[in-house]
């Protein structure tokens, strides 16, 4: 019996395995995609936001069946104290657009849609299978995987690894270093159901949109991170999130952190009467462009969090994956058009055409940042209460002249 042999093999399917493996299907190849979990979405309970600009691209007309929660109207950004925050609110009747442009869902619904479409394009998905290792050549050239299931290896032209920030395969292949605790974040996340009537009320929602809220500040008790909440339909997900060096520094743990987040003055009224439903914590990666691992090689490319796409100046993680796992599928296909091997020489197309896209252009533009927040823990801590303090003063009269007022804030 002839051993099996697929055009590419993707090793993940979430936004960025599933994006990889649309696309390669769409354009005619044979593609095996392995999960880990029961299903695509098993192991993210968690809600989250969606950039509806790189879903399009993959599935123009998807809001016409995705499983989606609401469409966002309204940002808020605060800075936060112990007592009080000071914050931008941009709220636009221009987002009840016919095609919003940002969504709120819940990952283990949305999820197992995508991967829906992806076997409807074609593809193998292969459940509850673990990658244990790359099967490589004499040459050293990735040429399949080897899992936990009995029989022989998997082989394949090109595997596209799209396993997650915590991903093992890459890792113990040697194709990127062990994780360091300052380049990666832990964020906790809580799931309050409300009902629909109480959350639009508490919100100023009505029909499908929503409100989303990213805070920063004292809240993190002087670590790297940053808290968030925004609205379902009939629920509100809350959470925080960490530097994984801070919290091995700091001994708080995340979910301390995260219930003092809840109860902090300006959180706990929007979640009064609400009932947990839901809790999850999950890795991200924090480092960005200078923390990127090689993203190409001889038979192989990286995708997604697995290649630490992440935009932590803007939250934004889920249009990144799925545009890299999209730009890394239409590599592979062109070069399986041409006839060509997908050797590191080729596959660094994949890279040049990221560069090209928005995701190494907002990568490179704050590849300082991280540092610049590490190495500056009063940005989050000393620099809020003195915003707060100045706020206060300017706001409160009483009886004392502002010359004097100015002087007490500095």
């Amino acid at each position: 019996m002839p051993q099996e042999r697929f055009d590419a093999i993707v090793v993940g399917a979430g936004p960025a395995g599933n994006a990889a493996a649309l696309t390669m299907a769409q354009g005619g190849l044979n593609v095996l995609q392995i999960e880990r979990g029961e299903y695509s979405g098993s192991k993210n309970v968690q809600g989250a936001i969606l950039y509806a600009d790189a879903l399009e691209k993959l599935i123009p007309d998807f809001s016409e069946d995705a499983p989606l929660e609401r469409h966002v109207i309204e940002q808020r950004i605060w800075v936060m104290d112990d007592t009080s925050h000071t914050g931008m609110h941009y709220r636009s009747d221009d987002f009840n657009e016919q095609r919003p442009n940002r969504y709120t869902i819940l990952r283990a619904q949305f999820d197992r849609w995508f991967s829906s479409k992806v076997r409807e394009a074609g593809a193998t998905l292969l459940c509850e299978t673990t990658v244990t290792e790359l099967v490589r050549d004499p040459k050293g050239r990735v040429i399949g995987v080897r899992t936990d299931r009995e029989g022989e290896a998997i082989l394949a032209d090109v595997v596209v690894l799209a396993e997650g920030v915590n991903g093992l395969v890459g890792t113990r292949a040697g194709l990127r270093k062990e994780l360091k605790p300052r380049t990666v974040a832990l964020a906790v996340k809580e799931m309050h159901f409300l009902p629909q009537d109480a959350l639009e009320a508490r919100f100023n929602l009505s029909g499908d949109s929503g409100v989303v809220i990213e805070a920063m500040g004292t809240i993190t008790k002087g670590m790297t991170g940053t808290g968030f909440l925004y609205t379902n339909r009939e629920s509100i997900s809350v959470g925080i999130g960490c530097i994984v060096a801070d919290f091995a520094r700091t001994g708080i743990t995340p979910y301390a952190l995260l219930d003092a987040f809840k109860r902090d003055p300006s959180i706990a009224p929007l979640l009064v009467g609400s009932q947990v439903k839901e809790y999850a914590a999950h890795l991200i990666p924090e480092g960005g462009y200078n923390a990127m691992p090689k993203i190409f090689g001889e038979g192989w490319v990286v995708a997604g969090d697995a290649a630490h796409l992440v935009n932590a100046v803007h939250r934004e993680g889920s249009n990144l994956a799925m545009t890299s796992g999209r730009i890394a599928a239409e590599t592979i296909i062109w070069l399986k058009r041409r006839g060509e091997e997908c050797t590191a020489r080729n596959l660094a197309k994949y890279r040049r055409r990221l560069k090209q896209s928005f995701v190494l252009k907002d990568m490179k533009k704050y590849r300082k940042i991280p540092d610049t927040l590490h190495n500056n823990p009063a940005l989050l801590g000393l620099y809020p209460r003195l915003l707060s303090k100045a706020a206060q003063t300017w706001l409160r009269v009483d009886g004392k002249d502002k010359r004097a007022k100015e002087s007490e804030i500095l």
